[in-house]
């Protein structure tokens, strides 16, 4: 696919491009990860000036957006990238490959400082979801911080780099300047910017009057920020596909259940009863988990529930309302999300459009016509799809109506090679219905017999 960027993603990879160490502060869906790409790819074949780039990342992100991102275009073809994953082992099997771009999870990173030490030979470095080092505590930063001297040039990409205050700030800022803006210590950025709290028997800090100006000043040759709202001005909302890969075990498990699912049928007729039953419980494996015949719930994996906790995370701070398809889906979202809500009364709309509820949960079919939720957020989440399209649109239709001032973004979580990816042809206007699918099912497993 050839990339066309838009305007503003031109100036963004310019940013990067001018400066040694750069922070891209783009909301989700501006294409921080193909805007990154773009820059090293022209550093090493334009420029001359890159040998080995580090990306650092959450472990699905790791594991697949960067990989995906970059074989989808055509100006990113010649990057070889390594993915440096799996385990000890495996991680230096891969460091000894030949490549452009090493990928590792800010998981490892403390395990590769302690492996180079200062044989530290990656010279350009990206950290995907710099907000994720906003604590100078944490074993991560210290590690990273030892090899800083030996990197080049960095990146460090994210969405709301202060979600919960600009004492987050100093830790991410250290990482790219090595302290020349905001301080060499957090204590010194503390007492810089900041008057001091004693609450209870421990300390809290709240910025200055005029400080958050003066940061802002010291950081604008060193960052760029871009809200969506400011450079995706469209008329329809911001549809993106988000892919969750099964392991091949996993994968195994869904292709036995869709062969056996598909034959128990047979060769009668097909009725939208049976295809229902069938496609259902194709959709529940592809969510992550299953109604045994007893209607005790199996589950088989959680890689939707990774996806979203990457999404939620990516959103830093900003509101999500999450569509699921199942009862176990909603079970197993509030089991792994603690804060999160579920949409049931007056109060939780009130709540939400008060921007006081930062996950909420919701089947599509309690969100009819006439709900307005455009003030509470403008990011939609499908944890699982299903096949009324007049669902689908109504649920979106809660936050993209008159009232919203920000583009929605509309996420769909799709597990890769599942019915998931055929219902999503449904709901983009394909010809394609349940008894359709059910038929094609069948006709691919003649094919594999």
């Amino acid at each position: 696919m050839k990339f066309i960027p838009h305007d503003y993603q031109k100036v963004a990879k310019e940013f990067a491009l001018d400066r040694q160490a750069s922070g891209l502060f783009l909301d989700m869906g501006l294409g921080k990860t193909v805007i990154t790409l773009t820059a090293i790819e022209e550093l090493k074949n334009d420029y001359l000036d890159m040998n080995k780039t580090l990306v650092i990342a959450p472990k699905r992100v790791a594991e697949d957006t960067w990989t995906t991102e970059y074989e989808k275009w055509d100006h990113l073809k010649d990057l070889k990238v390594v993915r440096v994953l799996g385990t000890v082992k495996e991680r230096k099997l891969a460091l000894a490959k030949e490549g452009d771009i090493y990928i590792i999870t800010r998981d490892n990173v403390a395990w590769l400082v302690e492996l180079l030490g200062r044989r530290w030979d990656f010279d350009t470095v990206v950290i995907d979801e710099l907000s994720s080092f906003k604590s100078g505590k944490s074993k991560r930063f210290k590690k990273l911080r030892t090899v800083r001297p030996f990197i080049k040039r960095i990146i460090g990409l994210t969405g709301t780099p202060a979600p919960n205050g600009y004492e987050d700030l100093w830790a991410q800022i250290y990482l790219l300047d090595r302290g020349e803006r905001l301080g060499k210590t957090i204590t010194e950025f503390r007492k810089r910017y900041f008057n001091t709290l004693y609450r209870h028997g421990y300390n809290d800090y709240e910025l200055r009057p005029g400080a958050k100006e003066e940061i802002d000043e010291a950081l604008k040759d060193l960052c760029i920020s871009m809200k969506a709202k400011d450079y995706l001005k469209l008329k329809e909302p911001l549809y993106i596909n988000r892919m969750a890969k099964l392991g091949k075990k996993e994968f195994e498990t869904y292709k036995k259940m869709e062969r056996d699912a598909v034959l128990e049928i047979g060769d009668e007729d097909i009725t939208a009863l049976s295809a229902a039953a069938v496609t259902n419980k194709l959709l529940q494996l592809a969510n992550g988990a299953i109604y045994t015949d007893t209607r005790e719930v199996k589950t088989i994996h959680d890689k939707k529930l990774e996806v979203l906790e990457e999404l939620i995370e990516e959103a830093n701070g900003e509101p999500v309302l999450v569509f699921y398809n199942f009862q176990h889906d909603k079970d197993r979202i509030l089991e792994r999300f603690k804060d999160a809500r579920i949409l049931d009364t007056e109060q939780d709309i009130k709540d939400w459009n008060d921007k006081k509820i930062k996950i909420l949960i919701a089947h599509p079919a309690s969100t009819g016509h006439g709900l307005n939720l455009q003030s509470g957020g403008s990011i939609i989440i499908w944890f699982g799809l299903n096949w009324s399209l007049e669902l689908y649109l109504q649920a979106n239709a809660r936050l993209n109506r008159q009232g919203q001032t920000e583009t929605v973004r509309i996420y769909h979580i799709i597990t890769e090679k599942t019915v998931d990816e055929r219902v999503l042809e449904v709901l983009n206007g394909k010809n394609l219905n349940q008894e359709e699918l059910l038929r094609k099912l069948k006709a691919e497993l003649r094919e594999v017999a």
